[in-house]
């Protein structure tokens, strides 16, 4: 009995040896990667009611405009697409959030990397059969730093809504006052917009009877009057700017909302800055 115990503790220390010599002294074990748990808390809401609850949320990594989707987000996908089919009066706004430290990555035509995850999963239900002008965008920034909750999708009936819903699209595409000093004119685009008016330039050059249309908008500080004016000298200097790409002048028709459009609430800082905005609308000709 002594003996067999005896055996018993020279296996466990050549056990242990070889667990220290392997794993301590060449360092070879490494712990298989554990599958981050999402959240199953993501809803899809028609204005005040919940049509869908309890499915896993989205997971885009850091820095990524693409979701990587597992099996319950494709069911998600796929009964928002039926739903919304099968009601033809009401149109979706998809929310992509990020973080800030994903704030100042440049993302083609696109002002932030919200936008162009709320758009990577207008693709995907596109591809499902819903018409992309029925899905409009937003974004918004995670103040958690998490982005466990990276996108939101909201239903509404396009007469009640409360808010002008933005497109995203290259014929109707929107850039905020990042672009402009607070209650200024003067015209500073970032990256992703003068990629956008790049690329606008290089589209009316090759279809020579298509217009441009911006308008300029503003949070609801100071008067009407005033605003209307800033919208208008706004949405002048980016017409300027565009004339210095080389598009012919009388191809580019300007005009303000001033503040009667806002596309989020007046009352935070950030909606104030979503407000102040320039949209740019190609018009083509339809004859």
């Amino acid at each position: 009995m002594r003996a067999f115990l005896l055996f018993l503790l020279f296996l466990a220390f050549l056990l242990l040896g070889r667990w220290y010599f392997v794993c301590q002294v060449r360092q070879m074990c490494v712990p298989e990667p554990q599958e981050e748990v999402r959240l199953n808390t993501l809803l899809f809401r028609d204005g005040d009611s919940i049509v869908l609850r309890g499915y896993d949320h989205f997971k885009f990594p850091e820095g990524a405009t693409e979701p990587e989707l597992n099996e319950n987000n494709q069911v998600f996908l796929d009964k928002v697409a039926q739903y919304l089919l099968g009601k033809s009066d009401k149109n979706l706004t998809i929310t992509g959030r990020y973080t800030a430290a994903e704030d100042t990555i440049e993302i083609g035509i696109y002002e932030n990397i919200g936008v162009a995850r709320a758009e990577a999963l207008r693709t995907a239900l596109s591809r499902r059969g819903l018409e992309r002008d029925r899905i409009s965008l937003d974004y918004q920034l995670d103040a958690t730093n998490s982005l466990r909750r990276p996108v939101a999708f909201d239903a509404f009936l396009e007469d009640n809504s409360e808010y002008e819903k933005q497109a995203f699209t290259f014929s109707n595409m929107s850039f905020t006052d990042a672009n402009f000093e607070f209650g200024s004119a003067e015209f500073n685009p970032g990256p992703s917009c003068v990629t956008y008016m790049d690329s606008v330039q290089t589209y009316m050059d090759m279809n020579e009877e298509s217009t441009l249309t911006i308008v300029g908008h503003t949070d609801s500080i100071d008067t009407d009057a005033f605003n209307y004016r800033l919208g208008l000298e706004r949405a002048k200097s980016t017409r300027a700017y565009m004339t210095a790409l080389g598009v012919a002048g009388k191809r580019i028709e300007v005009a303000s909302a001033g503040e009667e459009k806002p596309v989020a609430p007046n009352r935070t800082d950030e909606g104030r800055q979503k407000n102040r905005r320039v949209v740019f609308i190609i018009n083509e000709d339809d004859e």
